[in-house]
Order: structure tokens, then sequence, then C-alpha cells
């Protein structure tokens, strides 16, 4: 069956997309990026578009099955940088922690209680 909300979603997502970060939310730019970036003391690298890439992907992959995970999403990118430190490169990279402050640098809603600005960054 034919269904023109979709198909029409999928060609503007399609003409939109970076095609570094094919998975980016419709409304993300890295110019988005680099602006909070610089909001919050940070001078992007490449490790950094890295995370924000990964980010990006697992968010696309598991947007269906529910709210994210904020343990799960954790897990996955200590995974990702295992070989480079895990989660010790990515706080390094993500002083505000490496879960709330790459999602904002992404353009995605972090996970229920990565941030509590009472206590800061849980993740």
């Amino acid at each position: 069956m034919f269904h023109l909300s979709s198909d029409i979603t999928s060609w503007l997502r399609d003409a939109a997309t970076d095609p570094q970060f094919p998975d980016a939310p419709l409304d993300w730019t890295r110019a988005d990026a680099e602006r909070i970036a610089r909001e919050e003391g940070l001078t992007l690298t490449a490790d950094h578009w890295e995370a924000i890439r990964a980010l990006q992907h697992y968010y696309a992959r598991h947007q269906d099955i529910g709210p994210i995970n904020l343990r799960e999403l954790h897990d996955a990118l200590d995974e990702h940088f295992h070989a480079r430190g895990g989660l010790k490169l990515l706080y390094t990279l993500f002083p505000a922690g490496p879960i709330a402050q790459s999602c904002r640098l992404a353009g995605l809603k972090a996970p229920f209680i990565a941030a509590d600005r009472g206590f800061g960054s849980a993740a």
C-alpha cells in the first residue's frame, strides 16, 4: 500500500541528511553542534564527532523500541570506544557527562536521569 506521508518523510530525510551523519535528527546541523560546543567551552575533535555519530546511530537503531535506556546507551558507547579507553575517554571528551553533554551536541534528548541539575551530570 502506498503511504504518501511516509514516502515524503523519507524523501525529505534523504535530501536533508549530512552524508557524514546519516542518522542525525532532521533539525540537527554540524553548525548547531559547534555552537553548543563553544558555549560549553569545548573544541570538537575527530573523537567528539565520532561519539556524536555513534550516539545518533544508537538512537536511530533504538527509537522504535521505546525510551532509550541510560545503562544500555552507556554500555554501548563504552564498548564503541573500548580500544581507546571507553568511558574514561568519553569523560575526558565530555566533562559535563558523556551522555548528557554528547546528547546536547548530537541534537538528541538525553535519557531519563542522564542529567540532574541539582547534583550535576549522572552520565
